[in-house]
């Protein structure tokens, strides 16, 4: 098949082309830098150079690839300050929603058969009932005020895609990445800021997080590109654990001193309520749906082991 990626250089794009390339599939790839063709190049791909946000560029790049495939993997994340979470989402906002809306148009245009696009797991869902969510638990009806522009740009891509009735629709609720090129790696902001003791556990630290390393959710994005059914998929690990567990046993696996704790009210003083939920209220998430349908079993089953690898 010819799979049309937007956002081949990202962190997710850099795993994903070479893998598609790899199964036998003609990759265009996207990239918004003139001096980043050479990298889709290196990855196997033939390289376009365009603004997302433009919808003339947008459609004149998907006509004249012709793609069977859309898949949407970007987003534009300089740095995370939690206590203006939306601000540091504003551009991948707009790319969750406008950007989102170009694809669709200009993927119908020349009928894709598949359009399968990012979205995330974990601090969407509602932070009600059980630790683990499922596919068909409802996302948070109340989100913390420096996060509600986001999850509605996250609401929109989901319900954009899903909606979508000449094509197949997939969605794919990524966790937390850790490995090559993501925050959670050497040199990435997470990671040094556990290494230098600037990560605390915030109250109970008994927030829910769900893991996947990113070959690993490059790998079900290939299997959701070769023969995904309309719907969403969580794609995580099979761990989801809290904060006061995953947190000190990463310090531990990277020779970091352990994590300062920190009661709510300081933690909600220097990070805002967007930490504090991330902290103490998210919940993690269930992968068996994707297991089953997409046929996919992540080769790292626990951040336990991923993170010491």
């Amino acid at each position: 098949m010819k799979v049309f990626v937007a956002g081949a250089t990202g962190a997710m794009g850099k795993q994903l082309v070479p893998r598609l390339v790899a199964a036998g599939h003609r990759v265009v790839g996207t990239t918004r830098s003139e001096a980043n063709q050479a990298t889709v190049w290196d990855l196997g791909a033939t390289p376009v150079v365009l603004d997302a946000l433009d919808p003339e560029q947008v459609a004149e790049a998907v006509a004249q690839a012709q793609p069977d495939v859309i898949v949407h993997e970007l987003t534009s994340i300089a740095s995370l300050d939690m206590r203006h979470f939306d601000r540091s989402f504003a551009m991948t906002n707009r790319l969750r929603t406008e950007g989102t809306d170009h694809l669709l148009s200009a993927g119908r245009a020349v009928g894709v058969k598949r359009f399968v696009i990012q979205s995330y797991t974990s601090w969407p869902y509602a932070r009600t009932g059980g630790p683990v969510k499922t596919e068909d638990d409802p996302l948070d009806p109340t989100p913390a005020r420096e996060m509600r522009e986001s999850l509605a740009a996250i609401r929109h891509l989901e319900e954009a895609v899903i909606g979508a009735d000449w094509t197949e629709g997939i969605v794919l609720r990524y966790g937390g990445f850790y490995g090559p090129g993501t925050s959670l790696s050497p040199g990435g902001e997470q990671f040094e800021m556990v290494r230098k003791r600037k990560f605390p556990v915030v109250g109970d630290g008994g927030g829910m997080w769900s893991f996947v390393h990113i070959a690993d959710a490059a790998e079900a994005t290939v299997a959701a590109v070769e023969h995904g059914k309309r719907g969403i998929y969580n794609v995580v690990d099979d761990d989801p654990a809290a904060v006061a567990e995953w947190l000190p046993a990463l310090a531990k696996s990277i020779g970091a001193p352990k994590p300062w704790h920190v009661p709510l009210f300081v933690g909600r003083v220097m990070a805002g309520e967007a930490a504090i939920v991330m902290m103490t209220e998210i919940r993690g998430a269930s992968n068996a749906k994707a297991k089953q349908e997409l046929g996919w079993e992540p080769r790292h089953p626990s951040w336990r082991e991923g993170f010491a690898a």
